[in-house]
């Protein structure tokens, strides 16, 4: 099963209440995205968003220009019958971060729980070039610390301290700030996540 078919089978067989990563409310995404102080017509993208609300979120603050990118369309359909009718003021694109070749610069790049799936130097680096050449404001990651789990949705992850992902990612963006966040799962476990913001160089 390639990655693509693994996602998709994950959405077709779960609900959003039997995923770890499921959020009603993102508090720590939106008080990092809050803190940049965009303009309502930024353009934002939310990488690997899925059915992530998120979305819902941004769309009441009254954001204009919001992508949601995810590998796969079964996540995106959900958000999508979910939203209704706001659903026509959202670009979902169904394709793997690594494959993706945006047509448009974004002021800001979100992105929770889809970097720590990039375990090879090779998946990263390919990341790290197109957020690099597209993101013209500010970046914001949340990906497992050392603390989090070694694996995720029965697939290994990459875990970072803040040192680490600082880094990872020093060569196009600079850190404003990173904060250590216990996730409680619908199943109440404990992840721990590392979030960092960055500002690009561009």
């Amino acid at each position: 099963m390639n990655c693509k078919q693994h996602w998709e089978q994950v959405y077709k067989t779960k609900q959003p209440n039997e995923v770890s990563w499921a959020q009603e409310i993102p508090y720590t995404s939106l008080e990092f995205i809050h803190n940049f102080n965009l303009p309502k017509t930024a353009s934002i993208i939310d990488v690997g968003g899925g059915d992530s609300k998120l979305v819902d979120h941004l769309l009441a603050e009254g954001f204009e220009y919001i992508t949601v990118l995810d590998i796969s369309e079964d996540a995106l359909n959900r958000a999508k019958e979910r939203l209704g009718e706001k659903a026509r003021k959202v670009k979902g694109i169904v394709s793997d971060v690594n494959q993706f070749i945006p047509n448009q610069k974004f002021v800001l790049w979100h992105d929770r729980a889809t970097f720590h799936f990039l375990t090879t130097s090779e998946q990263i680096k390919r990341y790290l070039s197109t957020a690099k050449e597209f993101v013209s404001g500010y970046l914001t990651i949340g990906t497992f610390s050392e603390k989090g789990p070694a694996k995720c949705s029965g697939l290994p992850v990459q875990i970072y301290c803040e040192e680490e992902l600082n880094n990872v990612l020093s060569i196009g963006f600079k850190k404003i700030r990173c904060i250590n966040e216990d996730h409680i799962t619908p199943f109440h476990t404990r992840q721990n996540f590392l979030f960092c913001s960055f500002k690009s160089y561009n």
